[in-house]
């Protein structure tokens, strides 16, 4: 079977009945040169026989190294929905193909990746996942002005892509990093932890996360008591005691991290080695389900509990709340689309997740993309896209609260859910209480 970006299907995988799964590592990557940048500018790709009967979206994401699982899952969640409408029709009658390309979560593949894909003709960008990968495509697609090309609903809350010059030619459907940090600081300063520490990655992410911490706490006339960095890629391999160390040193009451599942997993495993035993709390691009999987596994290993004191900022409702209709039909819809997986790019065995709140923000990613490709005259003229992302007010996509754009407003939602670990899975926090000092 051949998949929407030229590759295979794969067959449908076998998904683990427990919730730790053992994942192997891929044996391979996509290492990205300048040479390969300039080729693309020159050459570009070329466009695929048909491709004018179908609406190709470009997208762009680490399917390997540190960032591989986010990749997927926010892959496979946008294809389950994009396969149900196609099956039932398409869009004006014409299939949505989603073109997806590694970029090792590094900024100089995530540029060439863009300017191919601009050169292979895509409506739009589309869930483009990571800060420092993103923050670098911002002057390429203002450079593409008058080309209409606009970035749909990246994988990150930083706040560049929200602000002038850039935030025209992007519509982010998740709260932002800055909204995110500010519910977590709001939460632990009301139960008395008001000496906070950040961890974060040392790039523009990590320090969007920072800056967001700093300025919450400004709030509360206070300000941070310790940061510690590491370096983007880390493995959860990496020996973190030293980041450990300078944080245990001033006593922190809470941590706020802000990095990828690996490197957040092995801060955890050490600063509970160390002792370090406050809250730990992460930002929703960690992929909770994807740092549960290895904090499960090494408890279960070291023989303690490291989900102990763990909260996780989510931008979208839980898959788990049945009780909206969006989660019921991302169920339904995974339970017969989620075998997709792109195995042109996902090499070596992986284990997808059933469901995940990564593969769900992925999920609704897609039914908003469907709904503004539904109101172009012609979903094929990416000059009409604007307009109609514009357009979209109040949009009931079945989580309880609409979904809003405007010509000053490309920030669709706005909320921000608390969680924590009960029974081996995220669960909504509903007395903040349980963290006090």
């Amino acid at each position: 079977m051949e998949s929407p970006h030229g590759g295979a299907v794969a067959a449908r995988p076998t998904f683990p009945n427990g919730p730790t799964p053992r994942p192997r590592p891929f044996a391979g990557s996509l290492p990205m040169a300048l040479a390969a940048l300039l080729f693309f500018c020159l050459a570009g790709f070329a466009t695929p026989a048909g491709a004018t009967e179908s609406i190709r979206l470009g997208m762009s994401a680490g399917f390997h190294g540190p960032t591989r699982g986010l990749a997927v899952e926010l892959y496979r969640g946008a294809m389950a929905y994009f396969e149900h409408i196609n099956a039932t029709g398409g869009v004006d009658g014409k299939n949505i193909v989603l073109l997806a390309r590694n970029d090792d979560y590094d900024p100089l593949p995530a540029i060439a990746n863009t300017i191919a894909l601009v050169e292979d003709d895509v409506v739009a960008l589309f869930s483009y996942l990571g800060t420092p990968t993103v923050t670098r495509v911002l002057p390429l697609l203002k450079s593409y002005g008058q080309k209409d090309i606009c970035l749909f609903f990246p994988f990150s809350g930083a706040q560049p892509q929200r602000e002038p010059p850039y935030a025209q030619y992007v519509f982010n459907l998740r709260a932002s990093y800055r909204a995110e940090v500010k519910a977590l600081v709001d939460a632990l300063a009301t139960v008395g932890r008001t000496k906070l520490a950040v961890f974060y990655q040392a790039d523009a992410y990590g320090r969007s996360g920072w800056d967001g911490a700093r300025l919450a706490l400004a709030d509360h006339g206070l300000s941070l008591v310790a940061e510690a960095t590491y370096r983007r890629g880390s493995s959860f391999e990496t020996d973190m005691r030293p980041q450990v160390e300078i944080l245990r040193k001033k006593a922190p009451d809470a941590v706020i991290s802000v990095g990828a599942y690996p490197a957040c997993a092995a801060f955890i495993r050490d600063a509970r080695a160390a002792g370090l035993d406050v809250p730990i709390a992460n930002v929703s691009f960690v992929g909770s389900d994807l740092l549960l999987r290895l904090l499960l596994r090494e408890g279960t290993r070291l023989g303690r509990d490291l989900t102990k004191g763990l909260i996780n900022s989510q931008v979208v409702p839980s898959y788990e709340d049945v009780s909206l209709p969006a989660v019921r039909q991302y169920r339904r819809l995974m339970e017969t689309y989620g075998d997709r997986l792109p195995l042109d790019l996902v090499q070596g065995e992986y284990h997808p997740f059933r469901f995940s709140q990564v593969g769900f923000e992925g999920f609704l990613n897609a039914k908003v993309m469907v709904e503004i490709l539904r109101r172009m005259p012609n979903p094929l003229d990416r000059s009409q896209l604007r307009a109609a992302a514009e357009g979209l007010h109040d949009l009931d996509i079945g989580i309880g609260r609409p979904v809003r754009f405007g010509p000053g407003r490309h920030d669709g939602l706005d909320q921000v859910f608390l969680t924590q670990v009960v029974s081996d899975q995220f669960v909504p926090i509903r007395d903040f209480s349980v963290f006090a000092k």
